[in-house]
């Protein structure tokens, strides 16, 4: 009697899990939009500039700031977009882009991106909310 529950359960099981919708699962919750340039002019414009600020929750001038030095190019945050004087190859951009996450957003004792910038006396401190680790940051 109790093998026929078993077997009954057993078909119900597999009836279910055919019935599930396929879900596709990223390796990583945390994946960087990679930059959507257009050039305009003698400018380079990363129209997709905020969906990746949304992403690294850091402050878009922050990391602007980072990009114009890195890439020594000027630019101009403008609403959705930032422009960089020159034409600047995507795969360029996108390795910077990888380079601040590395440094400024990424935990380095867990390797999580649940951080953090945080000020204390003068001195810019990466704090991570998933392990507590703290760790100092250079200026821009």
């Amino acid at each position: 009697m109790m093998c026929d529950y078993m077997d009954e359960y057993e078909k119900l099981l597999e009836k279910a899990k055919k019935n599930l919708p396929d879900v596709k699962k990223s390796s990583s919750r945390f994946e960087i939009p990679r930059a959507q340039i257009e050039y305009v002019g003698r400018q380079t414009v990363i129209k997709n500039f905020i969906s990746i600020i949304k992403v690294l929750r850091r402050n878009p001038e922050h990391i602007a700031k980072f990009l114009s030095k890195e890439l020594a190019a000027p630019a101009t945050l403008k609403e959705q977009e930032l422009s960089l004087l020159g034409k600047i190859n995507s795969g360029i951009i996108n390795r910077r882009i990888d380079e601040y996450t590395k440094e400024f957003v990424m935990c380095s004792e867990c390797g999580k991106p649940d951080t953090s910038i945080e000020k204390e006396n003068k001195i810019e401190i990466l704090k991570c909310g998933a392990c507590g680790a703290r760790r100092a940051i250079r200026k821009i």
